[in-house]
């Protein structure tokens, strides 16, 4: 009796910048392109995860300097690294979010007009989920009612 084999599936090759950009407009978001940015979003919300691994790590570790100079000087570089995980914090739930539009068939797509959002903005903004059209619009109603 022969033993059965299971085949596994290798995963895909990526598609490059260039190729993704030379791809005809009836391709937008094809398998292929949103394994690409799957790709690049997952890789961006491991590259933040880890600094937020290392600033715990840096926040662990207790210095006793007696010079107040240095004191500060360690204090202010905290306190900037605090801020800097602060604002991934914040955009690792866009990632997230962006993440969850790919599984759901949302991404690449405005979620206020329905258009595509376009290779080349997503490429540029990954976690963006407006068209130029829609953000402009958006930053035009903010300009007008929150100054």
């Amino acid at each position: 009796m022969e033993a059965e084999t299971t085949v596994i599936n290798s995963p895909q090759r990526l598609l490059t910048e260039e190729e993704l950009l030379a791809q005809p407009e009836e391709d937008y978001m094809s398998a292929e392109q949103l394994a690409f940015f799957r790709n690049r979003l997952q890789k961006l919300e491991e590259d933040i995860l880890g600094n937020a691994s290392v600033t715990t790590e840096h926040l662990r570790e207790t210095e006793i300097l007696p010079d107040p100079t240095d004191r500060a000087t360690i204090e202010e570089q905290r306190a900037l690294e605090l801020r800097t995980r602060d604002r991934e914090y914040k955009l690792l739930k866009k990632v997230q979010d962006a993440l969850k539009r790919i599984d759901s068939g949302e991404y690449g797509w405005c979620l206020e007009t329905g258009e595509p959002i376009g290779l080349a903005r997503l490429l540029a903004r990954p976690t963006t989920f407006l068209c130029l059209e829609a953000q402009r619009a958006r930053e035009m109603r903010q300009k007008l009612y929150d100054e």
